[in-house]
Parts: C-alpha cells; sequence; structure tokens
C-alpha cells in the first residue's frame, strides 16, 4: 500500500447530492460563516476540494458544502482519501480544522495587506473581517467608516430534536445540514 505521503490525488467532480455529512463533525458553521463562504466561491471559484472517504462521506470541507447547497451548485471538485483507517479518517477530520487554527497572524503585514485591499475597494467583509477586526488593526480612528459602536448582543435560538438512537440522530442531523441548518450533536 502507497504511504499516503506518496498518494497521488486526483481531483474529480461529485454530485452534492450524493455528499455525506459527517454527523460527529465537531466543527460547526454559522449561517453567516456560510453565506461568507458561497460569497467567496462566487468571487475566486474552488479552489479548495472537499475530501471525501471511498464513500463519498465528508472528511474535510463540511462549509464549502454547505455553501455549494446554498448557491444550488450540482456538483462539487472532490479529492478521494479511500483507504483511511477509521482513526485516521476520525483523526484528520478534527485536525484538518485545529490545526490551522494554531496559526497565527503577523498583524503588521495582515494591516498593510488589509490597508491595500481597503484602497483598491475590495469589500473586507467578505473575506471574514468584522468593523471590530477592522479597529483593532487599524484603529478607532481609522476605521474605514462604520459606527465604531465595537460588539453587540446577538440573540441566538435553537431547536433540540429528540431522537429515538444514533443513527436517527444521523439520519435528522445530515437532513438538516444538507437543507442548510446549523446544526450540533448532543447526546445526554
Amino acid at each position: 500500500m502507497t504511504h499516503p505521503s506518496k498518494r497521488k490525488l486526483e481531483v474529480t467532480y461529485r454530485k452534492v447530492a450524493d455528499l455525506i455529512p459527517y454527523a460527529a463533525n465537531s466543527r460547526t458553521h454559522t449561517d453567516g460563516q456560510v453565506a461568507l463562504l458561497a460569497g467567496s466561491l462566487k468571487r475566486f471559484g474552488w479552489t479548495n476540494p472537499v475530501l471525501v472517504d471511498g464513500e463519498n462521506g465528508i472528511v474535510a470541507g463540511h462549509g464549502r458544502v454547505l455553501a455549494a447547497r446554498k448557491l444550488g451548485m450540482e456538483e462539487v471538485p472532490c479529492i478521494e482519501l479511500a483507504g483511511m483507517s477509521e482513526a485516521d479518517r476520525r483523526a484528520y477530520i478534527i485536525a484538518d480544522n485545529r490545526l490551522a487554527e494554531l496559526a497565527g497572524w503577523d498583524n503588521e503585514l495582515l494591516a498593510a495587506e488589509l490597508g491595500v485591499l481597503r484602497e483598491l475597494d475590495f469589500p473586507l467583509g467578505e473575506i471574514g473581517f468584522s468593523q471590530r477586526d477592522l479597529e483593532k488593526l487599524f484603529g478607532s480612528e481609522d476605521d474605514g467608516g462604520g459606527d465604531g459602536g465595537g460588539d453587540s448582543y446577538k440573540e441566538q435560538f435553537g431547536v433540540i430534536v429528540m431522537c429515538k438512537d444514533a443513527a436517527h440522530q444521523e439520519r435528522v442531523y445530515n437532513e438538516l445540514q444538507a437543507a442548510g441548518h446549523e446544526c450540533k450533536v448532543v447526546v445526554t
């Protein structure tokens, strides 16, 4: 068997409807973040294929698939990672997100790049920077407009669906995710 680091990657297109979200995915996606991802897909196109196991199960790219559904896309680029052990697949689903979180920012370089983008009239909110983020980077006197009000309280609402067993929970979760709802798995 070929070592994973030597695996040749092949991008194929798969139907969004055939892709199966991982029910125990601990990474969450808000409606706002999915909207940003959808905007990114519209502006930049696909730059990062969805990773799937040998049975169309999503390993990485849950948010991008939600964005594709939001945009009404029928197919998305995928790379199949068949042959992973269950432990490796589960671990990679977490590692793919966590390892990226551990990176930092060079705030001086970031502010310079965002400053150039702002001068080019690029909407910085489209790449995930809030007004508060910009105020921290540029200082409140140079906040690029806005009310300078900082964070405000945002109510969140949820519904708990009681499931009869784990299989029912996974089915309900997948259906709600497919419909574009933000979901969390809870076991009591």
